[in-house]
């Protein structure tokens, strides 16, 4: 008799692979260790970009799927879970044509704009360079996605538990919890985030997974704009790329891409050392934010070096991990790809994801 699949970790990646295994008949058990509505991890916070600008086939895939997944799980609401205000990615053409001719062979609309007549329709912003607009794209209601998430596995007849920590996952299917007591499984889908290394680093030999503390800010507006989500593909003097969006409520989010300190996810200081930096940055390309104003926001990257996922399997252990601060858009059909990997023997995800180290056969 079938034990069930559990899922250990209950952000957007958990809660996205157990709404995929309840679709396909299954009766998932999602096990969180905090509390529903923290703010410890990664998956927190009111909005995340819908972002489209990938040129890899394995990304557009996971993208146009996500798409159509958002849409399934916005049924029944008031407003779709995608806020489609137009993205815009600004810098060098190099950068920007891949992306462009990436799109013309998937039906996605996105345009080039020269610098002024980018900055004569987002007044709240300075151009230099080529932007590519994506009409279609914005962002998603990031807190509403979650509730979603675990409303349609409860209604499947899967259980979701908050306050639930994992101490131990076995090869076997075997998952131990804190007070001593297990949970048997045929498959176990680790989507732990930050604490995944802790999980699986003494059964499943994955590639180092880095942990950062992040810390974008949001920025009150100056005047009235149009604002859209946005990159910007910078070089010196700035540490990194930028990333943003429109947060109803809170103003404009912007952030530096991957530039924390590595931490330990239950030691996190919760300091930034790059917000000086980036009031500079918001100051000299966004006339219209008010740089001063920026309240800061501490979340988790969980990291690979090349910042491509994984997503794999070894035995009876799912392992979706690896992020790198671009997977939530992703999020449904990632829960897809990890529900598959848990329910179906043969499958196996795209060659770009597959990265758990298997040793040498021996001849």
């Amino acid at each position: 008799m079938a034990r069930g699949i559990v899922v250990v970790g209950g952000g957007v990646m958990g809660l996205a692979t157990g709404w995929a295994l309840a679709r396909a008949g299954a009766r998932p058990i999602v096990l969180e260790r905090f509390a529903r509505g923290h703010h410890h991890g990664a998956s927190h916070g009111r909005t995340r970009n819908f972002n489209d600008a990938y040129s890899r086939d394995e990304y557009l895939d996971l993208l146009v799927r996500a798409r159509e997944l958002w849409a399934l799980l916005s049924a029944g609401l008031d407003q779709p879970l995608i806020r489609a205000h137009g993205l815009v990615n600004h810098g060098p053409l190099d950068r920007l044509l891949p992306v462009q001719r990436a799109h013309a062979g998937r039906g996605i609309r996105s345009r080039l704009l020269d610098p002024a007549e980018a900055g004569a329709r987002f007044t709240g912003m300075r151009f230099a360079e080529p932007v590519l607009l994506s009409e279609s794209s914005g962002a998603i209601r990031a807190a509403m996605a979650l509730r979603r998430f675990e409303a349609a596995i409860r209604d499947a007849g899967g259980d979701v538990r908050w306050s639930t920590p994992v101490r131990a996952v076995s090869p076997s299917g075997r998952v131990t919890l804190p007070d001593g007591s297990e949970i048997h499984a045929d498959r176990v889908v680790i989507t732990a985030g930050a604490w995944t290394r802790a999980l699986v680093a003494a059964t499943i030999p994955l590639p180092g997974l880095r942990v950062t503390e992040e810390h974008p800010a949001h920025f009150r507006p100056r005047r009235e704009a149009v604002w859209p989500s946005f990159n910007h593909l910078l070089g010196r003097p700035w540490p990194a790329d930028v990333y943003g969006m429109p947060t109803p409520g809170e103003g404009i989010k912007v952030g530096f891409h991957l530039v924390g300190e590595e931490v330990d996810p239950d030691q996190r200081p919760h300091r930034s050392h790059s917000l000086t930096q980036l009031r500079d940055y918001v100051r000299e390309w966004f006339p219209g934010l008010d740089a001063d104003t920026a309240a800061p926001v501490s979340c988790t990257y969980t990291s690979t070096a090349d910042e491509d996922f994984h997503l794999d399997r070894s035995g009876r252990i799912v392992v979706g991990a690896g992020f790198s601060g671009h997977g939530f858009k992703f999020a449904p059909a990632i829960g897809e790809v990890l529900a598959r990997l848990a329910l179906e023997d043969d499958y196996r995800a795209a060659e770009l994801f597959r990265r758990i180290e298997r040793p040498a056969r021996s001849r």
